[in-house]
């Protein structure tokens, strides 16, 4: 009967299947939402003085709810003063990264894209190394090595898109572009850790291997700011970059700007990503892994994988910094360490997996 009945009624049928296929997403959703509540409860625990996860709920609520929630000077003392800021940039910096990740990935159709692919990190990595060594930067003070990175981040993103212009803006060129940047400012950053002393070498290798060590509340507002900011925008165009999956004929004759799609996010990207990784140095595979982990749970519809990445993508690199901080206490590893050793068994075990195309 129940057959027949759907037979009769194909509209009310494909209406079920879509809200069963929304429903999925609004429970990943909320599930990576509740998991990134209850890791960072915990992740504030952990320290050189542990205290209880209730402990660490009640002192961020006496904070909006003074008058139903009690704490005391030392709980508010470790959560709010040392470990809620560094938590807080695991979230937001993972986010960034994971959207950056996933936005690349659908505009250049490559499943091995990421801000990294196309020399973001390196010309980062390039502008930090400068202002150590050579105390050289666009501005000065505490802010030398993070506006050095920011800046030549940014003229890393312009170079490609002036290389991939002069040839065409296509997803083969623009990762071309990105492979000859990426190798540039790694060779000029080699020739800096040459002649640099020891000390500002060492200060360039673990500016590059990547930390939360040196996160601050202003660090944690410039980040989420950057993201507010540019995200809206990424989620508009979210139907254009699943049409751009159809290839670039298909999205052309759905009335899509191929060419200005990619370019305006990709200039978004590398300012998101520029944001995140001149207070944390270079982190890896976060923006490369956590839009795969999403499109394996959810599929490939940009409109939910952008912020779902983005979910996933702050897990996991607050899970990564709590490993750091946890695994060798009292030293604490560089996060970027932790997210490669995550994430190159993770990777292996994806491509083993993996029954069809990414595409």
């Amino acid at each position: 009967m129940s057959a027949a009945h759907s037979h009769d009624n194909p509209a009310a049928d494909l209406r079920e299947q879509y809200e069963k296929f929304i429903s999925k997403k609004i429970f990943c959703l909320f599930a990576f939402i509740l998991a990134i509540i209850l890791l960072a409860g915990y992740a504030a625990t952990r320290g050189s003085a542990d205290i209880r996860v209730a402990d660490v709920y009640a002192t961020i609520l006496a904070r909006f709810f003074p008058g139903y929630f009690q704490t005391n000077w030392f709980s508010d003392t470790i959560v709010w003063g040392l470990r809620l800021h560094r938590i807080l940039l695991a979230i937001v910096g993972g986010i960034g990264l994971a959207i950056a990740g996933a936005v690349m990935q659908g505009i250049l159709k490559n499943p091995l894209a990421s801000p990294f692919t196309l020399g973001i990190s390196s010309a980062a990595g390039f502008g930090a190394a400068l202002a150590i060594v050579m105390g050289a930067g666009f501005v000065g003070g505490q802010w030398l090595i993070v506006g050095n990175a920011f800046i030549f981040t940014v003229l890393a993103s312009f170079a490609v898109y002036g290389l991939a212009k002069y040839k065409g803006i296509t997803p083969e060129t623009m990762i071309l572009a990105g492979i000859a940047i990426m190798y540039l400012f790694s060779a000029m950053t080699s020739f800096l850790q040459y002649v640099g002393h020891a000390e500002q070498v060492q200060e360039v290798v673990f500016w590059m291997m990547g930390s939360l060590g040196r996160s601050s509340w202003d660090k944690v507002w410039i980040v989420t700011a950057v993201i507010v900011v540019c995200f809206p925008y990424l989620l508009l165009k979210s139907w254009d970059i699943n049409a751009l999956g159809a290839g670039d004929e298909t999205a052309k004759s759905l009335g899509v700007n191929v060419e200005r799609t990619r370019v305006v996010c990709m200039m978004l990207v590398s300012f998101i990503t520029a944001a995140v990784i001149c207070f944390t140095g270079t982190i890896g595979f976060i923006g490369l892994v956590s839009p795969h982990i999403t499109r394996m749970i959810i599929g490939g519809d940009h409109r939910f994988l952008l912020p779902i990445s983005g979910l996933a993508g702050g897990l996991l690199l607050l899970a990564a910094d709590t490993v750091a901080r946890t695994l060798l206490a009292p030293v604490i590893l560089p996060v970027g360490i932790m997210t490669a050793f995550l994430g190159v068994p993770f990777f292996v075990y994806l491509f083993m997996h993996r029954k069809k195309e990414f595409w």
